[in-house]
């Protein structure tokens, strides 16, 4: 694909910067542009995952400085992968956001662009020191969002995202700079030939240095005992900030998995699944912790942000299991709980507004305009959400059991997923008959004033709950390119190979 790799990283940097300087005193021209721009992202990216689908890994070197000296993306089926869910995700998101929620605040689109910027990057790059790059410039538009359209709530709970994210970037410069120390590169294919190379006086600071990476991407995605920033957070978003957030904890899922599976995988010596010991039980606590909370919660927005740390358990569950079947499931999973976890925040918007004065507390009220119609769509997105067929979650689910069974934590794996998918649906019918069957026995009606039927919103939350339903329709031939991307993952020398040249085999014994 050529120069093609780095478009998902130049074209919204280009435009964020455009609508900065030449049309950010006109809302009406930064819709235009934005929406355009993200269209043509969509097209990019499905571009890119066609040609990744036939083709082994290909290399871009930035200023064609060669690797492992120089700032190098990689394209394969995975990062191709994300970045078309990422741009998936973004045409909901924008389209959402332009029919008002744009107007609370400055500068939403281009602080839009630049987190699909910051997104794109961590998924394409081959370096840990440029995903160190791309982590604090997906974290600094994600400041500006989390706070776009003010209010004592979200100023709190976006304080104590700053603080946790700026404390996990110094952590990320730790250990990166422990690795490197010990190994002399942050070019991951080289990581994985160096890896398994380190003398023994130095193998116990690699260790360190790489499980100080492994807790900062845990930090990003939400796992205990470092999950406890998102529940504020997520739930005092704005609506399509919050429904963008979906994938900002994937990208620690991702880290994780390209990480602890390219350079400490099986080539790694001593080293070899260094995160599978820790990440397992961790996975297995998040998942209970959130469903716990979803059981708990007291306002629609919580609940929702709690599934998320909850879902968030169920994938690293599959990914801690490190073979190409978990693999496989846990990134299906992934897709479904991205567009599940963003229909659902979008779809609590619109209700909320509907609400009055109730907004999104999970206390009977009358009922209120539109309510039958916000009904189907909340079920349909509550459904997803706990994996109840015959949406994509079940089967998610099922592929993540299936994975599970010659695991020796198979017991314990099949008893958590299945009673927290219980938990799942006994939260989420709770917060259903309180927000619409038991407010048709309250007497009135309530009234918001230029109530109406918004196309942008409704198109963007029902695109979201489109993309459950393609999941579910065509689960076959998306399944048969997990495969494929999980196959990918574990054959690294193919990764290796595209970034070092062929060269770089001889030092493997391949």
């Amino acid at each position: 694909m050529g120069d093609w790799i780095v478009v998902p990283i130049v074209l919204p940097a280009v435009m964020a910067a455009l609508i900065v300087l030449a049309v950010r005193h006109d809302i009406v021209l930064q819709r235009v542009f934005s929406i355009t721009a993200t269209v043509a992202l969509v097209g990019v990216t499905l571009s890119l995952v066609v040609f990744a689908n036939g083709h082994d890994p290909e290399m871009y070197a930035l200023s064609d400085w060669p690797a492992p000296f120089g700032i190098v993306l990689v394209l394969d089926r995975l990062s191709a992968m994300m970045v078309f869910l990422t741009s998936l995700l973004g045409l909901g998101v924008v389209l959402f956001a332009s029919s008002e929620w744009d107007q609370r605040g400055k500068h939403f689109h281009a602080l839009f662009q630049f987190q699909l910027m910051g997104v794109n990057g961590a998924f394409l790059t081959g370096d840990v020191f440029n995903l160190f790059v791309f982590f604090e410039v997906l974290l600094i538009a994600s400041y500006g969002l989390m706070l776009h359209g003010a209010g004592a709530e979200r100023l709190k709970a976006g304080m104590q995202y700053v603080v946790i994210n700026l404390t996990g970037s110094a952590l990320f410069l730790l250990g990166v700079g422990m690795i490197y120390s010990v190994t002399g590169t942050l070019n991951m294919a080289d990581l994985a030939i160096q890896v398994a190379n380190v003398a023994p006086g130095d193998a116990a600071l690699l260790r360190a240095g790489a499980l100080v990476l492994l807790l900062v991407f845990c930090v990003k995605a939400a796992l205990v005992p470092i999950h406890f920033w998102l529940p504020g957070t997520y739930a005092n978003a704005p609506a399509p900030v919050a429904a963008l957030f979906a994938i900002m904890t994937k990208v620690g899922a991702y880290s994780v998995l390209r990480v602890y599976s390219l350079a400490f995988g099986d080539m790694a010596g001593d080293m070899s699944w260094l995160a599978q010991p820790y990440l397992l039980p961790a996975a297995l606590i998040t998942l209970v912790l959130g469903m716990t909370g979803v059981l708990a919660a007291k306002r629609l927005n919580g609940l929702i942000a709690f599934s998320v740390i909850g879902s968030m358990g169920t994938l690293l569950t599959a990914i801690a299991l490190f073979t190409p079947e978990s693999i496989a499931a846990g990134l299906y999973y992934l897709l479904h709980s991205t567009f599940s976890a963003a229909a659902l925040f979008l779809i609590a918007d619109l209700v909320v507004s509907r609400r009055g004065q109730y907004g999104d507390s999970l206390h009977t009220a009358p009922t209120f305009h539109q309510s039958g119609f916000m009904a189907v769509l909340f079920f349909a997105g509550a459904i997803a959400m706990a994996g109840m067929p015959p949406l994509s979650g079940f089967l998610g689910k099922l592929q993540i059991l299936d994975a599970a069974r010659g695991s020796d934590a198979m017991v314990w794996i099949w008893a958590i997923i299945l009673v927290t998918s219980l938990m799942c649906i006994i939260g989420f019918g709770r917060a259903g008959s309180v927000l619409f069957w038991k407010s048709a026995s309250v007497e009135g009606e309530i009234t918001v004033e230029g109530a109406k039927w918004p196309v942008l919103p409704i198109v963007a939350a029902c695109g979201m709950l489109s993309g459950l339903v393609a999941l579910t329709a065509f689960a076959g031939p998306i399944t048969d390119y997990l495969h494929g991307v999980a196959e990918q993952v574990f054959n690294t020398s193919g990764y290796i190979q595209a970034v070092l040249g062929e060269n770089a085999l001889a030092l493997l014994g391949r």
